[in-house]
């Protein structure tokens, strides 16, 4: 495997997005783990416990239901969401994310797919009960943040709920960082221009040191 370098990364990113190619690298970070899942440099191996919390708390709100995650790396949430009873797409537009997902939960029930969610296919429009997103915003510059925030709202059905999870910053912060974290005002579009309803909002500190602040949002579609 090749060994991470947080400045290599960064710079890698950068030329990317200076080419209008957004995601085109993507398939570099788990290439470069060489078939080890273990040595993807940004997952936690384990559910989001914010993830989990809310499935505990809403155990009858599984029955029977779809739910997908956006850009689900090594697959951790979406087996987290299938455990709880849901069924589940997870997909990346990463295809060496899907093959160590296979190849880590070989009896999984989830469906892993090799999706683009600025080009989804059609029937996932407003069909799922329940959308996961994790950080995959913030790996995103300028107009494609917004295009990613329309296309996860787009996918939940009514009464659907979206639960998004992200580095925050305050405004007029750290606005060269790669990634770049979201600000309140930015994450609030999910309600100002989605017109979802805002369910709950944590602002938190991780536990890395040093710490890093995280947003944790649960979202509704209410449409009469």
């Amino acid at each position: 495997m090749k060994k991470f370098d947080p400045k290599a990364y960064k710079q890698m990113v950068k030329e990317y997005q200076e080419n209008d190619n957004p995601t085109g690298w993507f398939d570099s970070i788990y290439t470069d783990a060489q078939g080890d899942y273990k040595a993807v440099f940004w997952s936690d191996l384990e559910p989001s416990p914010y993830l989990v919390k809310w499935l505990k708390e809403n155990l009858n709100f599984s029955k029977q239901k779809k739910a997908i995650v956006v850009g689900c790396g090594l697959g951790d949430d979406a087996e987290a969401l299938s455990e709880y009873g849901y069924e589940v797409i997870g997909f990346d537009i990463s295809q060496e994310a899907i093959k160590l997902c296979k190849k880590r939960y070989p009896n999984s029930k989830v469906t892993y797919l090799v999706a683009d969610l600025f080009d989804y296919d059609k029937s996932w429009l407003q069909n799922f009960d329940v959308v996961y997103e994790c950080n995959t915003i913030q790996v995103l510059p300028g107009k494609y943040r917004v295009q990613a925030r329309k296309a996860i709202s787009s996918l939940l059905k009514n009464q659907g709920h979206a639960l998004v999870s992200c580095r925050s910053r305050n405004k007029g912060e750290k606005e060269n960082d790669i990634p770049l974290p979201l600000d309140y005002d930015e994450i609030n579009k999910f309600v100002i221009d989605d017109y979802l309803e805002e369910i709950s909002f944590l602002a938190y500190d991780d536990t890395q040191v040093p710490s890093i602040p995280h947003f944790f949002a649960i979202y509704k579609r209410n449409e009469k």
